[in-house]
């Protein structure tokens, strides 16, 4: 008698809305050069960025919202990101092939914006999701958040048995500060960027062992992705390396040059510890998502885990296109190791982003054949 299988929570379908683009060059010379005039560093941290293009729904050439205050900044949010959000979770859902009607928790994760009734309620609406479903808002946790909010979605697809959709959205754009020579602002505002990135997830049958010789995802185009675990390590004593302040001029990022130091201590324990306890090592894993918080962080990563160049490819293309989108950006990585074919064969992924607290999330995902999704309410 073959055993019933175990349900699991696999993303179904990606789909991202992004403003428009505007070049890092254009940005720098229509803009920031006279906005960081005083700085001694501003052009080089710009053009060594890694970013060549990035999204805004204010483009500071055309716009200047240096002088807003925050009330001003909350009404763009407002104003922006509804359109936004339903663009990128309409587009996930179409990807799934499923219905609005089916999905039983909704997920928004964004540290950019205020209001209530907020984001999430209106998405409700324009959607047309059903009355009964439930949401769930992850605020303030800055570039990480996609993966706590992934881990939710995660628990309670495994639980209840029915979909649900995350969505990530930042407008960063919206917080240009004063003018200033502070090197941490002078970082910030050469990486930061805009975007909206959502995934499905769905319950999905784990697939039984297979038989000597039989092949796993033959004739799939593209497999799913099992959430298999997630992970976290804070350092409190480094909580003021990374912050993100509310002011009366927008919110302010606090970067120092220290954080690729602090991940460098604790990547490598954190990803081989989540590693460990599903009986895999560092070479086993077959594709890494790791959020580009810029090309240090990038690099750290690549060294101490000693990965060869190509791993990180992903990464640096999204950073190089779209810049660092807060929590959208892991999402748009993942979304890029699909659609470069890099996961075709299936086999374990980790996904890695970091943030205030000083805080690592890491999440271990398993890309196979897509099993039969399973049946709920």
């Amino acid at each position: 008698m073959t055993a019933a299988p175990t349900v699991g929570a696999a993303i179904a379908g990606l789909g991202s809305a992004l403003p428009a683009a505007v070049g890092q060059r254009e940005l720098w010379d229509g803009y920031f050069s006279k906005h960081f005039a005083t700085s001694r560093i501003a052009r080089r941290v710009f053009l060594e960025s890694g970013v060549r293009s990035r999204h805004a729904v204010v483009n500071p050439v055309h716009t200047d919202p240096s002088g807003w205050s925050t009330a001003t900044r909350m009404r763009r949010y407002a104003a922006a990101s509804q359109p936004l959000g339903h663009q990128a979770v309409s587009a996930a859902l179409a990807d799934a092939g499923v219905s609005p009607d089916d999905v039983g928790l909704l997920v928004v994760a964004s540290c950019t914006g205020y209001a209530s009734p907020g984001l999430d309620l209106q998405l409700v609406a324009t959607l047309g999701l059903r009355p009964d479903v439930q949401r769930l808002l992850v605020g303030q946790m800055g570039c990480y958040a996609a993966l706590p909010g992934l881990g939710s979605a995660a628990d309670y697809v495994v639980a209840r048995r029915r979909v649900a959709v995350l969505l990530c959205l930042e407008l960063t754009s919206l917080h240009v500060q004063p003018p200033t020579d502070d090197p941490e602002q002078v970082v910030s505002h050469a990486l930061f960027s805009d975007a909206a990135a959502a995934v499905v997830v769905r319950p999905q049958a784990r697939p039984q062992p297979q038989a000597q010789g039989q092949e796993q995802g033959a004739g799939v185009n593209r497999p799913a992705l099992e959430v298999v675990d997630v992970t976290a390590l804070t350092a409190p004593a480094t909580s003021d390396h990374m912050t993100w302040d509310i002011t009366d001029l927008g919110f302010r990022m606090g970067l120092s040059p220290r954080v690729p130091d602090v991940l460098a201590r604790h990547v490598r324990p954190v990803v081989e510890d989540l590693l460990a306890r599903h009986g895999l090592t560092l070479p086993d894993v077959r594709g890494w998502a790791v959020h580009p918080g810029g090309p240090r962080i990038l690099d750290t990563v690549q060294e101490c885990l000693a990965l060869p160049p190509h791993a990180l490819a992903a990464s640096r293309t999204v950073l190089s296109l779209h810049g660092n989108c807060s929590s959208a950006t892991v999402l748009l990585v993942l979304r890029r190791l699909l659609a470069d074919g890099a996961l075709r064969e299936g086999g374990p992924v980790v996904a890695m982003a970091f943030g205030p607290g000083l805080t690592l999330y890491a999440a271990l995902l398993s890309a196979r054949a897509a099993g039969p999704p399973v049946a709920g309410r």
